[in-house]
């Protein structure tokens, strides 16, 4: 028996929040009662330490059928093409590369292919055993998981659907993260993929280490960039289901399985600051110049960390006078990679499509391509609304190692460095 549509709750990102799929279920005045509501188990799950300060503890209290101690053991299954931290360690593994790096989109998977399935690691930094760095995947799927469930005891994921949209099945209810809206599923907390449109292809960030939060917006004020109460949860739903089930654990990275005789997704309330959010980014409230110069990207952060920053290039208006409106050419000591979700990015006339991506690690040199530094340099300066693209940046302070499979991967734009040919010299001689 499943409960319960995608259907949203309270907005507020970092704030506590509750939910009972049955009214009586959610315990009033204490966490753990000696005999918890309808004959469930409580059960906290915490996604930071027990001594982590009060602004930024994260923890849920669930109320379930089952306690998750309730499984057999678990054992190891194959990786497919999903790589974790330390990348670029083992031998013949690839290192470190300064070069840029430009990829478009997946080729379509073997049919059959669920979310799980269809990771695709690009690559990373730190490592997954000590709670450092970050890791780039895409995916890429065809299938709904029936029967398996996942879970990331390694990081929280940040998705972000590119084509198709994702009915995400967690333990505390669904969420339905469409095209033009991310997703954040926190560290250990188990879900379930669907696909509404029968296909879906997107991006992850896994961050490792300490959990995304708003950043801090000192001068800007009490307002702007990403709301707080534009991060929606889910309603709380349960599913009682009396049913082989597998569930997949992404431990120290590796993937790893055990199969339950009853569903996990069985959580009839809950209360906690651990929990997933769904963000629509068209509401980001982007700030810019009104005079003159571009400002530095990270006036787009949505969510950051100090492993990566998640960036979104939202709709917006440029106005700024005597100034190259297109971002500018520079080095950077970030690692960035690029993705685009639907339509043109500024700085990039052609090879830059949806559910491609680039990669422009640590000082490398990159910006406008030559047709658009050529346009922007000549064009009238009159106020132009940039609306006709989505585009976004997991932005990280260390270097980004590929792995092999993206390093020699097909798909891979081999030719990139050519978009800035013919940036001649203008210098008199």
């Amino acid at each position: 028996m499943e409960t319960g549509g995608p259907t949203l709750h309270s907005g507020g990102f970092g704030n506590e929040h509750s939910g009972e799929a049955i009214p009586g279920a959610l315990p009033l005045g204490r966490n753990s009662p000696q005999r918890a509501p309808l004959g469930l188990y409580a059960e906290q799950l915490s996604g930071t330490a027990f001594t982590e300060p009060r602004a930024t503890n994260r923890r849920s209290w669930l109320y379930r059928i089952r306690p998750s101690a309730a499984h057999p053991p678990f054992t190891r299954v194959a990786n497919g093409t999903l790589r974790a931290a330390p990348f670029g360690q083992g031998p013949g593994e690839p290192a470190p590369d300064p070069n840029r790096m430009r990829w478009s989109p997946l080729p379509e998977p073997p049919r059959g292919t669920d979310f799980v399935a269809g990771l695709w690691t690009l690559g990373g930094n730190g490592d997954a055993r000590r709670r450092t760095g970050m890791a780039v995947h895409l995916y890429r799927a065809n299938s709904p998981m029936t029967d398996r469930v996942f879970g990331d005891a390694d990081g929280e994921l940040l998705i972000v659907p590119e084509s198709g949209a994702l009915l995400l099945r967690t333990e505390f209810g669904p969420l339905r993260a469409e095209p033009g809206s991310m997703a954040l599923i926190p560290r250990g907390v188990r879900f379930r993929v669907e696909l509404p449109d029968g296909t879906a292809r997107g991006y992850v960030c896994e961050n490792y280490d300490v959990p995304f939060a708003l950043p801090e917006l000192g001068p800007i004020g009490a307002n702007g960039l990403a709301a707080a109460r534009d991060f929606m949860v889910p309603s709380a739903a349960y599913e009682d289901d009396e049913r082989p089930v597998e569930v997949i654990n992404k431990f120290c990275g590796n993937l790893w399985a055990a199969t339950y005789d009853h569903s996990p997704l069985d959580v009839v309330a809950w209360h906690g600051t651990h929990v997933p959010y769904l963000y629509d980014l068209r509401r980001f409230n982007v700030l810019g110049s009104i005079s003159f110069d571009h400002p530095d990207p990270s006036i787009f952060t949505v969510l950051t960390s100090p492993a990566a920053d998640f960036v979104v290039f939202a709709p917006r208006w440029l106005v700024g006078e005597d100034t190259f409106r297109p971002p500018y050419f520079h080095r950077n000591v970030m690692s960035e990679y690029m993705g685009l979700i639907e339509g043109a990015y500024d700085a990039k006339a052609e090879g830059f499509v949806p559910g491609g991506g680039s990669l422009h690690n640590m000082m490398s040199a990159h910006g406008p391509d030559r047709e658009t530094f050529e346009r922007a340099s000549e064009a009238e300066l009159r106020p132009q609304k940039v609306d006709d693209g989505l585009a976004f940046m997991f932005e990280t302070p260390w270097p980004v190692t590929v792995t092999d499979q993206a390093l020699n991967a097909e798909h891979r734009q081999r030719g990139y460095d050519e978009v800035w040919e013919g940036l001649d010299r203008t210098f008199p001689s």
